[in-house]
This record gives C-alpha cells, structure tokens and sequence, in this order.
C-alpha cells in the first residue's frame, strides 16, 4: 500500500492528507486479495468510512448487512479483509455536488487505477453503482478501446457473465446510502452478488 501512498502524495499534493485520511490502517498484504468492491463516493468524513477506527462507522454498518444479508458471517471490515476482500470508493473524497461529473470522476481515476494494480490475484471486481462503473470503463476503454460493461440496468446486466482481462466482473447497486433502508430489492441483489464473488474466489 506504500507504493498507492506515494502517489497519491506526489500526484495530489494539496488534498493528499485529505485522500490518505479514508485509506487503510490496517497492514494489508495485496497478495491475499481475491476480489474488490468499488463503491461510489467516500463519505463525509474519514470516521464514517469503510476504514474508519470506529468499531461501527456508517460505510462498514452498510456494507456488513449486506454480507449477512448474504449469509456471511462478518461483523467488522477486518472480517471482510480476512475473507480476502477489499472495498474501495471511486471518488476519493465526498460529494462537492449532488451529481458526480464526470471531471470529478476523470480526476481521481489514477489514483483508483494504481490502487487496482495493488492486486495481483484478484479474480472478482464488483461494481456497486453507476460512478463505480462509468470509472471501471474508462480505466477498461482505456486499455482496450471498449467498456468493461455495456451500457444497460443493474438488473439485466447481473444475469450475464461479464469479463475484464480475465476477471469476472460483477455490475451490483451502491453499497452505501440511507436509500438501501427503503429500496430493499437492490440490497438483496447486491447480496446475492456477494454470495456469486465468494463463490468464485474460493473455487
């Protein structure tokens, strides 16, 4: 993870502290890592994050229930880490509009784009909303001239098997969001694609 730090420290000086505040504390070694989840936009603060020293931030409440929504026995974002699963966000820092444009987007996909490279035997990317996967796209169209994914609805395009140099790619809904309370059908999804990723890491 140093070498995703030093980037990050040289390419985006004046909001690198800003950046490194919503990474990892814990020691991760990238080699374990069988699958990422890419949500869309980092929280409001570091303490509400995926990797806040918070025993039960905001971002890890939602995306344990997912998890035990799939049947998964997990209760801190260390649990998920040990199942060899990383979560990231695409935007690295929190909303500044109510849309996402896609400048925002386009500004910190190289630092998403080093973060992948971390992993060399990941087998699984997740996608979890539309930012997720319009930043997926251009790292893909990119390196090959086409979209990791079509365009098209969550929904039809989880039912078929969509690949990205030899990963499986898995399109899902936002991990996080007070909107998954509501909208119950899209957690349920997302967790039966959870049960799909672990499915495939551990074969």
């Amino acid at each position: 993870m140093d070498r995703l730090k030093n980037f990050v420290e040289k390419y985006y000086r004046e909001e690198a502290s800003q950046i490194l505040g919503y990474f990892p504390t814990q020691t991760i070694d990238p080699r374990m890592i069988r699958a990422v989840m890419i949500n869309e936009v980092a929280a409001k603060k570091p303490i509400e994050d995926f990797y806040s020293l918070e025993e039960k931030s905001e971002y890890v409440q939602s995306a344990v229930a997912i998890f035990q929504q799939a049947e998964v026995k997990v209760q801190t974002i260390d649990d998920i880490l040990n199942l060899g699963i990383y979560i990231t966000n695409a935007i690295k820092l929190p909303k500044t509009a109510s849309t996402i444009s896609n400048e925002r987007i386009e500004y910190f996909l190289p630092i998403l784009k080093t973060e992948l490279e971390l992993f060399p035997n990941v087998k699984v990317i997740m996608l979890m909303g539309d930012v997720a996967r319009k930043s997926f796209n251009m790292i893909a169209k990119a390196n090959t001239k086409k979209n990791a994914l079509p365009s098209g609805s969550t929904y039809k395009l989880r039912h078929k098997e969509w690949y990205y140099q030899g990963i499986r790619i898995l399109p899902a809904y936002i991990l996080t969001g007070k909107n998954l309370k509501i909208e119950r059908s899209k957690s349920i999804m997302s967790a039966e694609e959870v049960r799909k990723m672990l499915e495939i890491i551990h074969s």
